[in-house]
C-alpha cells in the first residue's frame, strides 16, 4: 500500500469515527432525553428502550444483523462493500451505550424544540460526514438498498415509509407533539446532511439568449475571466436561429455578469440558476481517484481437438465447447457443425 492510499485509509476511518460519535451525541444527549424518536433503527431501539429498558445501542446492533446478512446475501460486492457499514453500526452501537454510561442522561436542556433541532443536526452532520466516505450506519439504508435491487422499489420510498412509520409510532407513544417534533427531526437532519454532503451554493449557471454572442462572450471573458460555451438555439415564438450562452459564475459575480450583458444586448434573455459546486478551470480541481476499477471478466473458450475426416466423410458430432470467465463462471455450449451443402469439411 503506497503511503497516500494509507493516508487516504485513514482520514476515511478518521471520518467515519467523527460521524458515528456525532449520530451518538445526538441520539443519547438531544433526542432521547426530550423523548423524541430518531430515525430508522435507531428510533425503534429508542422506543423499545422506553417500553423495556433495553440497551439501545446493543438493539441498534441487533436489528442491524440480520440486515447486513440479507445485504451480504443479496448485493453484489458481499462483505466488500459491507465491510465499512458494519464497522459504523459497531462503532455507533457501542458509542450509543458508552455516552449512555458516561454523560447524564438528563442531555443538556428541557426545552424539547431545542433538542429536537440541535439532534436532528448533529444526527444530519454525522449522516453527511458517514455518505461522502459512500459508506451509511446500517439499518434502513441497508434495506432500502436490498428492497431497490429485489423489488424495483426506490431508495426514497423506502425511507418515506420508515419515517412515516417511526413517526406515527412515536406519536401514539409520546402523543401527536412528540410525533410532531420526530417531524422536526427528519427535516433538519435531511436538510443538514445534504449541506455536509453536497456544501453550500457557490455558483451560478446562465444562460443568455442573445442576437450578439460574440460580443457578450467577449465581454464575459475579459471581465469576469470564465469560459463561455456557445449552443445553437432556435426561439419557437419568433422561429428566428439564435445563440445560447452557457456561462459559470461564482455567486458574487451574479450582478456583475447582468451588467455585462445588459452593456451589449439590452434585449438579451437572461436566466439564472443555482449550482452547487463546480469542477475544472477557475473552480475547484477535479480529484483523480486512486481506487482500481475491478477489471472485466476475461472469455476463455477451450475447444477440444477433432480428427479432421476423409473427403466425402460425414461430419462427426460436434463436441462441447467450454467457456470459462476469469470470476470463475464456467459456460458449457454445444458446438453445431456450420459446414455448407456439397463442400468438403474445412480443413
Amino acid at each position: 500500500m503506497s503511503e497516500n492510499s494509507l493516508i487516504d485509509l485513514i482520514w476515511k476511518y478518521f471520518q467515519l469515527l467523527v460521524g458515528a460519535a456525532l449520530g451518538a451525541v445526538s441520539v443519547i444527549l438531544f433526542l432521547v432525553p426530550a423523548d423524541v424518536v430518531p430515525q430508522g433503527v435507531s428510533g425503534v431501539a429508542t422506543l423499545l428502550n422506553h417500553f423495556f429498558g433495553l440497551p439501545i445501542g446493543i438493539m441498534i446492533l441487533l436489528f442491524n444483523v440480520p440486515i447486513l446478512y440479507l445485504a451480504y446475501r443479496m448485493l453484489p460486492g458481499g462483505w466488500r462493500m459491507l465491510a465499512d457499514t458494519a464497522f459504523v453500526v459497531v462503532l455507533f452501537s457501542v458509542l450509543v451505550d458508552g455516552i449512555n454510561q458516561l454523560m447524564p442522561t438528563t442531555g443538556f436542556s428541557d426545552d424539547r424544540l431545542l433538542n429536537s433541532l440541535f439532534g436532528g443536526i448533529l444526527g444530519g452532520v454525522g449522516g453527511g460526514i458517514v455518505f461522502r466516505t459512500g459508506t451509511n450506519f446500517g439499518g434502513t439504508s441497508v434495506l432500502a438498498l436490498i428492497l431497490q435491487r429485489k423489488f424495483g422499489l426506490p431508495l426514497s420510498q423506502t425511507f418515506l415509509y420508515v419515517d412515516t412509520f417511526i413517526v406515527a409510532a412515536s406519536g401514539l407513544v409520546f402523543g401527536i407533539e412528540g410525533a410532531l417534533y420526530a417531524m422536526i427531526v427528519v427535516f433538519v437532519g435531511g436538510v443538514a446532511s445534504d449541506y455536509v454532503m453536497e456544501g453550500p451554493s457557490v455558483i451560478r449557471t446562465a444562460f443568455v439568449m442573445t442576437n450578439y454572442p460574440r460580443e457578450v462572450s467577449d465581454a464575459v471573458m475579459e471581465h469576469l475571466h470564465r469560459g463561455v460555451t456557445s449552443l445553437p438555439a432556435r426561439g419557437m415564438y419568433s422561429g428566428s436561429d439564435r445563440a445560447m450562452l452557457y456561462i459559470t459564475v461564482s455567486r458574487a459575480q451574479v450582478n456583475e455578469l447582468r451588467h455585462i450583458v445588459a452593456d451589449v444586448d439590452e434585449n438579451a434573455f437572461l436566466v439564472i440558476g443555482q449550482g452547487h459546486t463546480a469542477y475544472g478551470v477557475g473552480f475547484k480541481p477535479i480529484k483523480k481517484t486512486r481506487r482500481k476499477p475491478e477489471p472485466a471478466p476475461v472469455l476463455t473458450i477451450t475447444v477440444p481437438a477433432v480428427d479432421v475426416p476423409p473427403e466425402d466423410t460425414p461430419l462427426p458430432e460436434a463436441p462441447s465447447v467450454e467457456a470459462v470467465y476469469t470470476n470463475g463462471t464456467t459456460v458449457t455450449v454445444p458446438a453445431v457443425n456450420t459446414a455448407p451443402e456439397d463442400t468438403s469439411p474445412p480443413t
